[in-house]
């Protein structure tokens, strides 16, 4: 297939980049470069089969030759970056998601939308299934991403019912794994810059709020099975083992053999105490289960900060800013 991946600069869009690839597969990335990097494609350039377009997704884009399939990827996804840039995400979310379903309309491709365990909100059905609606504050400082995310699978719901677009959505679960930024605020990447960094690592709230880690490998089989796919979804993709916030830190600090102390601070409005998928969907019509355990994926993930340590960008850098 060619296949476009908008966002595909950006932690999740680079590694699904290199997937598709490894397979065989051409790939144009789209992306502005706002929150995703060009060293997250290092792997990809060397390849004949790929193409970087850098455009803004709200703004419309187009690109030339056949296309099979696009997988729509683009949007802040960390808390700082969509406190930082609320418009911008709202618009990913809005103008960026119908842009992306027109090209796909326009060359008669699958569509995959990639949402978020952010529609459901501080869910009151714990684990999340995907006929849960959420509980959502519309208003809230989290609402620019979570409301973003909702519009853009009501968008491509009607694309598919009234226009007849092929498309898919998955709820994407918290994800971590190698290139992450280590500034981009999310609870791993903290955690693990911080002990590093001789930080002392922070916990927001009590440290008994749960989420379930889904490692990067692991989650990206699932997009491309999505991909390949017929299915509308919605599917939730993540690991179902589910962690308190205290049993990573420890866990962390264990990995990485640092004395660093715990710091508590206040909880940020809106956090949701408890978020755990229920995937029994997505290994019915997927055949998709994640095999990563969070031991393993931390492991590879603090090899991979600590490979790039020396590097200006890296962690030392990010902690220091």
């Amino acid at each position: 297939m060619r296949v476009v991946i908008t966002g595909g600069a950006g932690f999740l869009g680079s590694h699904l980049c290199d997937a598709l690839l490894g397979r065989g597969d051409s790939v144009v990335c789209v992306d502005d470069l706002s929150t995703g990097r060009r060293e997250n494609l290092e792997d990809a350039w060397h390849s004949p089969a790929f193409r970087f377009i850098e455009a803004d997704v709200t703004l419309g884009f187009d690109v030339p030759g056949p296309v099979d399939a696009v997988a729509h990827l683009a949007s802040p996804a960390s808390p700082p970056d969509y406190l930082r840039r609320p418009l911008q995400t709202l618009a990913a979310g809005s103008r960026g998601t119908e842009h992306a379903l027109a090209l796909a309309r326009r060359h008669g491709a699958r569509f995959l939308l990639a949402s978020t365990s952010e529609v459901y909100g501080s869910p009151q059905v714990h684990p999340q299934t995907e006929d849960y609606w959420g509980h959502v504050n519309p208003i809230g400082p989290r609402s620019v991403y979570d409301e973003s995310k909702r519009f853009a699978e009501a968008l491509t719901t009607a694309h598919r019912g009234a226009l007849g677009v092929n498309t898919g959505i998955v709820r994407i679960f918290n994800t971590y794994g190698p290139r992450m930024r280590a500034d981009d605020g999310r609870v791993v990447s903290n955690f693990i810059s911080q002990a590093l960094g001789g930080n002392a690592i922070t916990i927001y709230g009590d440290g008994e709020q749960t989420r379930s880690f889904c490692y990067v490998d692991d989650l990206v089989r699932g997009l491309v099975a999505m991909l390949d796919s017929e299915h509308a979804g919605p599917v939730n993709l993540g690991n179902p083992a589910e962690f308190t916030m205290g049993q990573l830190a420890t866990l962390v600090r264990e990995l990485t053999a640092t004395a660093a102390p715990v710091l508590h601070r206040e909880l940020p409005q809106d956090d949701p105490p408890r978020r755990r998928p229920a995937i029994e969907h997505a290994v019915r019509t997927l055949g998709w289960r994640p095999v990563v355990d969070l031991t393993e994926g931390l492991g590879h993930t603090i090899d991979w900060f600590r490979s790039r340590s020396s590097d200006p960008r890296g962690v030392e850098a990010a902690v220091a800013g």
